[in-house]
């Protein structure tokens, strides 16, 4: 049962879903039953999930519990930071402006493209011969 102050949002990319409950709090951030840190041991992904709260000035202020699902790191983490993004703006619609200028509210479409019959990957091609 959700909470009255609880906020649901869900974030993509590539392959991976993020369903994020956000509710007013300290920062406690929690990713499929695991601390955040715990979950994204690179430095580089946690500062790139946590964008949308350092450039809408919101820093420990909300606790997240976050269900991923599908794909890697990159794309899970790109997921997560899609679903705060959505998740910030159904809480206060004035962080929209800034999220959208800094490009957090697009959802990153670029997947990976199929592989196509007859050749060994999307686009390379076996070797060609004439004779």
């Amino acid at each position: 049962m959700a909470n009255s102050n609880e906020i649901l949002a869900t974030g993509r990319r590539k392959c991976a879903v993020a369903r994020v409950r956000m509710v007013p709090g300290t920062g406690k951030v929690t990713v499929n039953g695991k601390n955040w840190e715990e979950y994204f041991t690179t430095e580089a992904l946690r500062g790139f999930i946590a964008q949308p709260f350092v450039v809408s000035s919101t820093v420990d202020k909300f606790d997240l519990n976050v269900r991923l699902d599908g794909g890697g790191m990159s794309g899970q983490a790109g997921a997560m930071r899609h679903g705060i993004a959505r998740a910030l703006v159904a809480y206060d619609e004035s962080y929209r402006a800034i999220l959208k200028t800094n490009g957090m509210m697009t959802r990153d479409s670029r997947v990976k493209e199929r592989k196509k019959a007859g050749q060994p990957g999307a686009r390379k091609r076996f070797q060609f011969s004439k004779r």
